[in-house]
């Protein structure tokens, strides 16, 4: 590990960061309040959260009308998988680039221009011909760039607003908005399918959203805060740093190389663990939130409960359920999580990664239960997959804030763009084109028939709980190293 002091005294500004301020004092509390008033802060967040919102809702149109693009442009269960993984692969690809521009370039413009980028291109694929199908998977590609800049970027602008106990809670209403996006993304494109009858007109909403939230951004979020300015004028005072983990007295440069903080970040275990649990968490949400509502409609086919689809428009009352199952549960599983995580903190300081340990091990269980009941009971299948997302959903908060605590600030942006590239990349960059491809080949090698359709994904998705166990060892080896981890990015 790197340890790391300026030569002159350290701003405090620096030393009492995020999750580390209430162990250092109150000082630094006080005098960012002095420079950024609380109203302020609050709309910025305020902006950024409801970007994010947009953010998600993207993210997920299609899979809420996955059947009617499958039809549409006539693709297979492995085809349609790649559609999000087109998406996630440009995402994942992008975010290290802009973590990188995000630690050492205005935020502000970056920002900016991610909203105008996937909010144009989602407004342009509702145009795109049946005929040109590669189109609407480059257009999902560029989709993911943009919101890529983003989510890398738009947490440690909160993060640097807030102090240890509001940074907890703000972060939590910030990642509230994924569930919330996701599900209100299943609810927008199914709503629209079936009130207009055409499932283009999904992509047509969110741009005038996303228009607005660009607008906001302007005029609202600053070009830097006031946690970022001290930071620089600090270390452009001081110049070099100390060395003093391993080998005292070696001086360098306060601003390191992208290569630098990588390798410091490959030391510290905390981070390493805890970003192998999040793939696991993105692995198993990548594929329910692809494939869940054809799952579920096939399964009701297969009970009778609704006819095949055969005409032009589907039932979309899958998607519409089962958004409003995400935006619940979602919303639920944030609240619980960082509110168990700022309890047990007390009493335990490996609190964060046992909770996300528990959290993954029961969301399996449930899972698991969901696929094995789907072919008999319906309704006995909802409740256990929103069992399954609710905790899944405790992890969102709890996990960033382990980032936040365990990472130096200055490293922050690439931190958060490093875990995105490693979980998207082994998580649900993959998971939908794996279950597609694995149902594929088991339609492939039966006769074709609606309960080898049904029974084909059922299979596929053991996968997902499987990962899912995998996801909490994870978490419980985070434990191991989190005390000493975040003591070394206090010092």
């Amino acid at each position: 590990h790197e340890n790391t002091a300026l030569q002159s005294r350290p701003p405090p500004e620096e030393l009492n960061y995020g999750a580390t301020a209430a162990h250092e004092g109150q000082g630094p509390s006080v005098s960012v309040s002095r420079n950024s008033p609380a109203k302020r802060k609050y709309l910025i967040a305020a902006v950024l959260c409801y970007a994010n919102l947009i953010n998600f809702m993207d993210w997920f149109i299609v899979p809420g009308i996955l059947l009617d693009v499958q039809k549409y442009f006539e693709l297979s269960d492995g085809d349609t998988g790649l559609l999000q993984t087109v998406f996630i692969l440009c995402y994942m690809l992008a975010a290290p680039i802009f973590g990188y521009l995000g630690d050492r370039y205005d935020r502000k413009i970056i920002l900016g221009a991610g909203i105008f980028l996937w909010s144009g291109v989602t407004l342009a694929s509702s145009f795109i011909s049946e005929l040109y199908y590669w189109i609407f998977f480059l257009s999902r590609g560029l989709v993911g760039i943009g919101t890529a800049s983003y989510s890398t970027i738009a947490p440690t602008i909160i993060a640097d607003l807030f102090e240890e106990g509001k940074r907890t809670t703000m972060l939590s209403i910030f990642y509230i908005f994924i569930p919330v996006g996701s599900g209100l993304g299943y609810v927008l494109a199914a709503g629209m399918a079936e009130v207009t009858g055409d499932w283009h007109w999904a992509f047509r909403i969110t741009p005038c959203m996303g228009g607005l939230a660009l607008v906001l951004l302007i005029l609202v979020v600053p070009h830097r805060t006031q946690r970022r300015i001290a930071a620089h004028r600090a270390l452009s005072i001081s110049g070099t740093i100390r060395v003093a983990a391993e080998k005292p007295g070696v001086q360098r440069t306060a601003k390191t190389t992208w290569c630098q903080d990588v390798i410091s970040l490959a030391k510290n275990w905390s981070f390493v663990w805890s970003s192998l649990g999040l793939t696991a968490m993105a692995f198993v949400t990548g594929a329910l939130g692809m494939w869940v509502p054809l799952f579920l409609y096939r399964a009701q086919v297969v009970q009778d409960i609704v006819p095949p689809c055969l005409q032009e428009s589907c039932n979309s009352s899958n998607s519409l359920i089962f958004g409003g199952i995400t935006i619940g549960t979602g919303i639920l599983g944030v609240i619980t999580g960082a509110e168990a995580a700022r309890r047990l903190r007390k009493i335990n300081n490996k609190a964060d990664p046992l909770i996300c340990a528990t959290s993954m091990f029961i969301s399996s269980l449930c899972l698991y239960i969901a696929l094995m009941v789907a072919q008999m009971n319906i309704l006995s299948t909802f409740i256990f997959i929103a069992f399954g997302e609710l905790f899944l959903s405790v992890n969102w908060a709890v996990v960033t804030d382990i980032l936040l605590y365990v990472v130096t600030p200055r490293r922050q942006s690439t931190a958060i763009a490093l875990q995105i590239l490693v979980s998207h990349l082994l998580g649900d960059a993959g998971s939908p084109y794996l279950i597609g491809v694995i149902s594929n080949a088991i339609q492939d090698k039966n006769a074709h028939s609606f309960l080898w359709s049904f029974w084909s994904m059922q299979y596929s998705f053991i996968v997902c709980a499987f990962v899912g166990v995998c996801g909490g060892g994870f978490f419980l080896l985070t434990s191991f190293y989190i005390e000493e981890d975040r003591k070394e990015a206090e010092r």
